[in-house]
């Protein structure tokens, strides 16, 4: 249908999970980014594939509701954000629609309506973010990667990040010279240090530390942390939650996170964390404060999981990067399920294949969303499940 086609006008029906726009050309879906439900889009086609195609807009015929233009000067070229076009209402109405009929569609198991849609500032809200660099002549320019490639794109402001984050990351695009590191990772503590990785000169290297609810935690650029200010303690409560037993496990847990909570609510707590660096903190974190029935184990949870998770235990909590859980996860899961299992979750489509495979064994008892990346198409699910039977 698209062999011969090179633009074409379009109608927008809705968003998908991800933020593209969805519209149809003789049936087949094209995926248009940075469009809005009810936009009439002029597109190029970019991407052929047997059941649908990718496409860029060339021109805004005319707007569907919820449209506005982009605060953000770079954010025709930057890939860092992919909604600053619409109002950050429609983008968390858009997100939540996307998310659950990504859920529907694929896990195929009965699902409550949501719980809650948690969201905070929608600007200024970062903590982390990660910079790349490329030499322009004798200089050095910082910035992001354009949107589906790997060039950088050079930017002089940045309004999602804290804004001394921002400040050093501005810093760094006047201050870096040639070689300098193609890629570098910046966090933010709460006394306002920003620290750097690699080292970069001018910033800070090694531990921060951050409060969240009555936790002090310590890490590093390098380690992962969940990056909104004001949703964490929120995110942490919502994810730990009342319930209490003698046996839990925090799989991907990184610097502990949600291990050191639910050390007060269980007897013993097995954290597992397979980047050595954060299971390093996590046991600092844990001796920091006397958290003596919380145990770290520092290796792959694929690797872990076939001996060492045992039978009956009451409580797993999962939080795995964007990919979901490995097969040898969601079969250990099933084999030995645990009482109750929260998925915390970054990627809607990985999440509903993990809920459609464990879904004979669990069933779904909440679902709530937490926006912890307004401006862009990405949204966090919190889903709790109890063992059937």
């Amino acid at each position: 249908m698209l062999a011969e086609v090179e633009q074409l006008e379009l109608t927008i029906e809705k968003l998908v999970a991800g933020g593209d726009g969805l519209g149809r050309y003789l049936g087949v879906p094209l995926f248009v980014p940075r469009t809005a439900a009810g936009d009439r889009v002029r597109v190029r086609i970019v991407e052929r594939r047997p059941d649908f195609g990718r496409a860029e807009v060339i021109e805004l015929l005319s707007p569907g509701p919820g449209r506005r233009e982009p605060p953000c000067p770079h954010f025709a070229e930057c890939g860092g954000c992919d909604l600053q076009h619409l109002d950050e209402r429609t983008q968390l109405r858009v997100k939540v629609e996307a998310a659950v009929e990504t859920l529907r569609r694929i896990a195929r198991v009965e699902l409550p309506p949501p719980a809650e849609v948690l969201a905070g500032e929608p600007w200024g809200y970062r903590l982390r973010t990660q910079v790349h660099t490329a030499t322009l002549g004798a200089g050095v320019v910082v910035g992001y990667h354009a949107r589906g490639s790997r060039r950088v794109v050079p930017v002089h402001a940045c309004a999602v990040l804290d804004p001394r984050l921002e400040h050093e990351l501005l810093r760094l695009g006047r201050a870096l010279k040639s070689p300098a590191p193609a890629r570098i990772d910046l966090a933010l503590g709460d006394d306002g240090t920003v620290a750097a990785a690699p080292p970069v000169e001018g910033l800070a290297t090694g531990e921060l530390r951050r409060r969240v609810g009555d936790f002090d935690y310590a890490f590093d650029a390098r380690c992962f942390f969940q990056g909104h200010s004001g949703l964490l303690p929120t995110l942490v409560d919502r994810a730990v939650g009342s319930a209490t037993g003698e046996l839990a496990f925090d799989l991907y847990g990184g610097v502990g996170l949600f291990a050191l909570p639910l050390a007060r609510r269980y007897r013993r707590v097995v954290l597992v964390e397979g980047d050595r660096g954060a299971a390093r903190y996590a046991r600092r974190n844990a001796r920091a404060v006397a958290a003596d029935a919380l145990e770290v184990v520092a290796q792959a949870v694929e690797s872990w999981i076939g001996e060492g998770l045992p039978e009956n235990a009451d409580r797993v909590l999962v939080d795995p990067p964007r990919d979901g859980l490995a097969v040898p996860v969601r079969a250990a899961l099933l084999v030995r399920p645990p009482r109750r299992l929260t998925y915390v979750s970054c990627h809607p489509a990985a999440l509903a294949r993990d809920l459609n495979v464990l879904g004979g064994v669990f069933a779904v008892e909440s679902l709530r969303f937490v926006d912890l990346f307004p401006q862009t198409g990405h949204l966090e699910t919190l889903v709790e499940l109890v063992r059937r039977g």
